[in-house]
C-alpha cells in the first residue's frame, strides 16, 4: 500500500513539473513572440549606406514616434522596365538584402526596399498594422514617380512575403512575387508550437492566404522543397486553396530558406519574369 502512495506520489510530482514547464514555456512564447518573429538591426540616424547600385535614400515622418527609411535602388540600363517594391525578411535591415537587387536592375527595375519600424534606420512601435501602412505609402510615392500599376512588381521574401500579398491585395500591380511564403503566421508558429493555443495568443496573424485570395495580379511562388524555416507545404497549401489560373509555384529541389538564390532554376525563372 506505502509503495503504491509513494507511486501516486511521484505521479503527482511529474504531472505538476510538467504543468509547470508548460505554462512558464508558453509564457515565454507569449510576451517574446516579437523577438521570435523579428531580429532587427538598429542603425543610427546618421549612418552613411553604401551599395554598388546606385540609390537614393528616403526618409518619410508619418508620425511624432514613426519615421519610415526607404532605400530607392536606381537602375543603369537605359531601358526602364519599371519597378519593384521589395518587402525583405525578418533580419537585420536594407544591409542584409541590397545583394539581391541587382537581380532586378539589371532588366531595367527600380527597386524600392523599406525598413521596417526598428530595422535599420526606421523608427516607431512596430505592430502588424504598420508593417501594412508603410508599404501601403511606399506604393503611393511609386505611383507618384509616375509609374503606373502595370510596370509596378510587388516582391515578398520570408517575413515579407505576407506583407507583399496585403499591399497587392489593396493595389494593383504587374505581378506578385513570392519568395518562400507561409499560409498565415498562426499556421507556422502551429508547426511548432502545435500544443498551444497559439491562434488567440499571437499578436501577428499576417494570413497570407486571406490577401491572395484578393490579389487579381499573377501570382509567383518560389519555394524550396528543403526549407527548414517555412515548410514547403505552405506554398502547396496556399496553391491548393488559393490559387486561380495563371498563378504558378516554382519548387526549388532541395532549396532551403535562405539559399534559393544560388540554383539555377530560381534565377532562370525569376530573369524570365522579370524579361516580360
Amino acid at each position: 500500500m506505502k509503495a503504491k502512495s509513494n507511486k501516486n506520489s511521484r505521479l503527482v510530482k511529474w504531472i505538476k513539473i510538467i504543468v509547470v514547464i508548460y505554462i512558464f514555456a508558453g509564457a515565454v512564447i507569449y510576451f517574446l513572440q516579437e523577438k521570435f518573429l523579428f531580429h532587427p538591426q538598429l542603425l543610427p540616424a546618421d549612418y552613411a549606406f553604401h551599395f554598388n547600385t546606385p540609390f537614393k535614400e528616403i526618409n518619410v515622418r508619418y508620425d511624432s514616434l514613426t519615421s519610415f527609411n526607404i532605400i530607392r535602388f536606381t537602375s543603369g540600363n537605359p531601358l526602364k522596365k519599371g519597378v519593384v517594391i521589395y518587402c525583405h525578411g525578418n533580419m537585420e535591415n536594407v544591409n542584409h538584402y541590397a545583394m539581391l537587387v541587382k537581380d532586378f536592375t539589371q532588366f531595367g527595375y527600380e527597386v524600392w526596399m523599406m525598413d521596417y519600424p526598428t530595422f535599420g534606420k526606421s523608427t516607431g512601435i512596430l505592430n502588424e498594422d504598420m508593417l501594412y501602412t508603410e508599404t501601403l505609402e511606399v506604393y503611393k510615392m511609386v505611383r507618384a514617380a509616375h509609374y503606373s500599376p502595370d510596370s509596378i512588381i510587388i516582391y515578398g521574401k520570408s517575413l515579407g512575403t505576407g506583407i507583399a500579398a496585403q499591399l497587392a491585395s489593396v493595389r494593383d500591380c504587374k505581378r506578385l512575387i513570392l519568395e518562400s511564403p507561409y499560409y498565415s503566421i498562426e499556421n507556422l508558429v502551429s508547426h511548432y508550437c502545435w500544443m498551444y493555443p497559439v491562434n488567440w495568443m499571437l499578436h501577428y496573424k499576417i494570413p497570407t492566404y486571406r490577401y491572395l485570395q484578393k490579389v487579381t495580379a499573377p501570382v509567383s511562388i518560389f519555394h524550396g522543397t528543403d526549407d527548414n524555416v517555412i515548410p514547403f507545404s505552405n506554398a502547396e497549401k496556399l496553391k491548393e486553396e488559393v490559387f486561380k489560373p495563371g498563378d504558378e509555384l516554382i519548387p526549388v529541389e532541395g532549396g532551403r530558406h535562405n539559399d534559393l538564390n544560388n540554383f539555377p532554376l530560381m534565377k532562370q525563372k525569376l530573369d524570365s519574369l522579370l524579361a516580360l
